[in-house]
């Protein structure tokens, strides 16, 4: 067992080197940035920083290992007001599979609404004609608990990106693992984002044209043609964790995190989270993103969430999660919700 866990670290280690981290350089030279826009309000506004402890269906974004730690059949639905009026939306269903590990399907859609319609010729816009991109991140995630300290994780994700009758296609792999040395403190390492580069083809990119015969004056037979578009890589990143835990007595607990995030086409980061529970029923948390090098640059200031759980049955349960992220030079914040339902 230790043998296994040394290899996993050692792939994690590997890809980190691997995704050359923190290259300023490279900005704007990724796509398919959706896979950044995080979900799930706990994890929002905790900064992100519970990569190490976070668990369940959100853990799907920030950490795989941590799905299976509850051994809970699961669903839970998102919903963000991300920027410029863009909807974020997010769905997830999960199965407990007992010793063998749990199993996860997730889908996170963005909504752009109705964009008017332009071309070369009404560059204005056409009247009566509008548009709607469509950018879907499909995920199957697999967890395990391997031992009482350790858990492992991965996320296999499909990303597709439409803009009419253009598309690009791609594929990723996420890889996480968290380790608990007592009730107290635990610590978690993911690797994000690693997978095949993508491109845009389609009808819309081809056309047709006059071929002249090379006589003055006159005109030849028509072609086709079809514009070939540059690959862009996808954002990966890695991130490692520290998680602690005081529990002031049987009603209240009071955990904090802070997580390093190593990019590889945008500058690292450090994130910190605090969280506040009362009889595990009633949350209150808050969390701050920092640079490591320019400060000032982040969009994103502080988070501020709380959470209330209720359960109905032994056993059966749901919870309302909210968040609050605040965005720089942009009128208006995020505002996240989340509804989840468990059943053990």
């Amino acid at each position: 067992m230790n043998k296994y866990i040394n290899y996993l670290w050692i792939i994690l280690v590997l890809c980190t080197i691997s995704l050359n981290a923190g290259d300023v350089a490279r900005k704007g030279t990724t796509g398919a940035d959706q896979l950044l826009i995080p979900v799930g309000a706990r994890g929002i506004a905790t900064g992100g920083a519970f990569v190490a402890n976070l668990t369940g269906l959100e853990s799907i974004y920030y950490n795989p290992a941590g799905l299976d730690v509850n051994h809970t059949h699961e669903a839970m639905f998102n919903n963000m007001s991300y920027l410029a009026d863009i909807q974020v939306n997010y769905f997830a269903v999960a199965a407990s599979l007992g010793d063998l590990g749990t199993l996860a399907l997730s889908f996170k859609t963005l909504d752009f609404g109705d964009i008017e319609l332009t071309t070369f010729e009404q560059p204005d816009g056409v009247p009566g004609r509008t548009y709607s991109p469509s950018f879907l991140t499909t995920t199957l995630t697999y967890s395990k608990i391997v031992t009482d300290r350790i858990s492992v994780g991965a996320n296999f994700k499909a990303i597709s990106e439409q803009i009419l009758n253009t598309s690009a296609l791609g594929f990723a792999l996420d890889m996480g693992v968290q380790y608990r040395f007592n009730e107290q403190l635990s610590l978690g390492a993911a690797v994000k984002n690693i997978g095949t580069n993508m491109n845009y083809a389609g009808a819309d990119l081809q056309g047709n044209t006059g071929i002249p015969n090379g006589q003055l004056g006159s005109t030849g037979s028509s072609g086709n043609y079809e514009i070939i578009t540059e690959y862009f890589q996808i954002p990966s990143y890695f991130d490692l964790s520290l998680a602690y835990r005081i529990s002031i007595n049987e009603q209240n607990y009071l955990q904090s995190a802070a997580t390093f995030t190593a990019n590889s086409s945008l500058e690292d980061k450090f994130n910190f989270g605090l969280e506040y529970g009362f009889m595990n029923s009633f949350f209150v948390r808050g969390g701050y993103n920092v640079m490591a090098e320019n400060t000032s640059e982040s969009i994103y200031g502080f988070t501020l969430g709380a959470g209330v759980n209720y359960e109905f049955s032994e056993g059966m349960g749901v919870s309302f999660d909210y968040a609050f992220r605040e965005v720089k030079d942009f009128p208006d914040p995020n505002h996240v919700f989340t509804v989840k339902l468990a059943l053990k």
